[in-house]
């Protein structure tokens, strides 16, 4: 009986998701390509903005940007806008500043009970009920052995941490304590309590079976090296160029050499390019990368000798990866197994394997050529 794995990546722009069969080839298994949740609350925003309506967000955390702004132009247009307390730390785990700064109004759960006349939009990241819904109206009945999925996670920095230098460090202590890409994945009850992102994925309804829950970005990076311009390969250099954040790292025989991360709104090609080559070459400067509001930098190896010594390209995936068409550099589109859009995917399902021993073989096996050959049909 082939057992059924389900990845979902969470991005800005759409959520994408995978589900892969065992002793299936990737090649066909089931995908669909969606909306973000931000997108989807973002829509229900405007609508109510439209309409002239108070609003109440209760929930859990989520991803913010186009939610978020969407609940700024709520409040810039005289409308009111309530949230219970998870709910706001989408937009800031500092709710005070949420309450003061932004002009939400913080309620409790009671409170939000007692409010009338007000339209109520849930916050949420993970919406199993939905994913089944849309599969079985296909005629595919779920029963997942179990689900990753992916979500770009700040952290929630102690009061008066930079977001951005608590999230670059928290990228560098997974490396030195485990250097290699799953590092980034946890079981849902082995999450740190400061992910609090990853931790509400973790308590969204779901099924009683294991659940991973990852970095999308670097989950992105792991699975471009599915790409076949990888193989074979001891050098790596991988970038995901996001709609909000660009990482990219360095990668050789004893795991990461070298990341940067970076908004990706604040740089264009010219500066990318730089960035890949010093990262290539060795020589970063997170000052350089903080002071203009990126993330940071960081080489954890001594040896200057440049990453790619024998022109292979850069390899790139990522929603914004158009940013380096025409790129003096040489560069690659990653399509690991023929599909640009679900790198994000099969990073995930990669990075679980490391966690789910009982099943590790059956997952790198399924997203190999191993399968390719066997139709859908053939397999009971």
């Amino acid at each position: 009986m082939s057992r059924q794995f389900i990845s979902v990546d969470i991005g800005t722009g759409t959520q994408d998701i995978f589900l892969l069969r065992s002793g299936i080839g990737a090649e066909n298994g089931f995908k669909l390509v969606m909306p973000s949740p931000t997108m989807i609350v973002r829509g229900r925003i405007q609508d109510a903005t439209r309409r002239g309506v108070p609003l109440l967000l209760r929930g859990v955390s989520m991803g913010g940007g186009p939610c978020h702004w969407a609940a700024k132009d709520h409040l810039r247009a005289g409308l009111p806008l309530f949230a219970t307390p998870d709910a706001a730390r989408t937009f800031n785990d500092d709710l005070e500043w949420v309450e003061h700064e932004m002009g939400v109004q913080i309620v409790s759960e009671d409170e939000a009970c007692g409010l009338a006349n007000v339209d109520v939009i849930e916050m949420r990241d993970f919406e199993y009920a939905a994913i089944e819904a849309a599969l079985r109206a296909f005629g595919v009945q779920l029963s997942p052995s179990a689900i990753v999925v992916g979500v770009f996670d700040h952290g929630a920095a102690p009061p008066g941490v930079s977001d951005r230098i608590f999230r670059f460090e928290y990228l560098e202590r997974r490396i030195l304590e485990s250097n290699r890409l799953s590092a980034f994945a946890y079981p849902a009850e082995d999450i740190p309590a400061a992910l609090t992102r990853m931790r509400a994925v973790a308590a969204s309804p779901a099924p009683d079976c294991p659940l991973i829950v990852m970095d999308n970005a670097p989950a992105a990076v792991l699975g471009a090296l599915l790409d076949p311009t990888a193989a074979g390969r001891q050098h790596h250099l991988v970038a995901n160029v996001g709609n909000l954040h660009t990482l990219a790292f360095r990668l050789g025989p004893g795991g990461v050499e070298g990341l940067f991360e970076h908004h990706t709104g604040l740089i264009d090609r010219a500066r990318l390019e730089v960035l890949l080559e010093q990262l290539a070459h060795g020589t970063l400067s997170n000052d350089e990368i903080f002071d203009e509001n990126g993330h940071g930098g960081r080489l954890f190896v001594e040896d200057p000798t440049p990453a790619l010594p024998d022109r292979a390209p850069v390899l790139v995936t990522g929603p914004r990866r158009r940013m380096l068409r025409g790129s003096r550099l040489l560069i690659h589109d990653a399509a690991p197994l023929g599909d640009m859009m679900l790198a994000g995917c099969f990073g995930l399902l990669l990075g679980a394997a490391d966690h789910l021993p009982r099943w590790e073989a059956e997952i790198r096996e399924s997203l190999s050529d191993r399968f390719a050959h066997i139709a859908p049909w053939d397999v009971s």
